[in-house]
């Protein structure tokens, strides 16, 4: 038995430094600040806006701009559906670039959403699926000032997130309130390479309810982010963490 044990944790420490020796971690500490609107149009249909201002080094140099505009119903009560469009910028940051040129580039995509809701006792809960049809910027020769091809994608992604309230027993007006959310992505199609496990993000947050119209909510905020190809034979993971700071308008 003690034969046994002694293989099998030997078997696991080399598993995991084979594992360790074929990744490159590189840590970033990040900021990102978001505005999110709201309009509602009727008891069935609304419009969202969104725009993330996401900083390295916390706030003093670019990661990444992203704008969404999107169209949202109300199916049943706790269920809805979104479809929309993102435009994002994304800036050369960190030790190791997103891409081997280490030159910014765009990003088009459609998505597509469904958002469950519920409440169990004081637990408000939401699961986000959604899926991306990404058009992605790329170089075809490092003498470029901008992209001239796009190369296309698909992505996944699912969020759990929940939010208690840290007074009384619903979030209301004037209500202080507590959240955690964690989103996985992943990558499919035949574009994709490295990464089909795109990334992982963890948030712990505490908000406010001023108003059905007007809430904030920052925390901390946990990103890891695996980059679409190799240096050195070796796959490449972002260790990113920082701050989240969002305004949430609705009209």
């Amino acid at each position: 038995m003690k034969k046994l044990l002694a293989l099998f944790l030997f078997t696991l420490a080399s598993i995991t430094a084979f594992a360790q020796n074929t990744r490159i971690k590189d840590k970033n500490s990040i900021g990102w600040y978001a505005l999110n609107a709201g309009l509602k149009l009727d008891d069935k249909w609304s419009l969202a806006g969104e725009f993330q201002w996401r900083r390295t080094n916390i706030i003093s140099d670019p990661q990444q701009n992203v704008f969404k505009l999107a169209v949202n119903r109300l199916v049943f009560p706790g269920v809805n559906v979104r479809a929309g469009y993102a435009l994002a910028e994304s800036y050369n940051y960190g030790d190791i670039p997103l891409n081997n040129l280490g030159k910014q580039f765009t990003e088009h995509r459609a998505y597509e959403m469904i958002g469950l809701n519920n409440k169990f006792g004081i637990v408000e809960s939401n699961h986000r699926f959604m899926l991306e049809q990404r058009w992605v910027g790329r170089y075809s020769d490092a003498s470029l000032e901008k992209e001239d091809e796009y190369v296309y994608t698909n992505r996944f992604r699912y969020m759990y997130r929940a939010q208690i309230p840290l007074k009384g027993r619903e979030i209301t007006d004037k209500t202080p309130y507590a959240a955690i959310y964690d989103e996985v992505f992943i990558g499919f199609g035949k574009n994709v390479n490295e990464n089909v496990f795109d990334q992982n993000r963890l948030g712990i947050l505490l908000g406010y309810r001023f108003s059905p119209k007007v809430r904030i909510e920052g925390g901390y905020l946990s990103q890891i982010a695996q980059l679409g190809r190799e240096v050195t034979g070796r796959n490449v993971f972002q260790h990113n963490s920082g701050i989240i700071l969002s305004t949430n308008l609705s009209f």
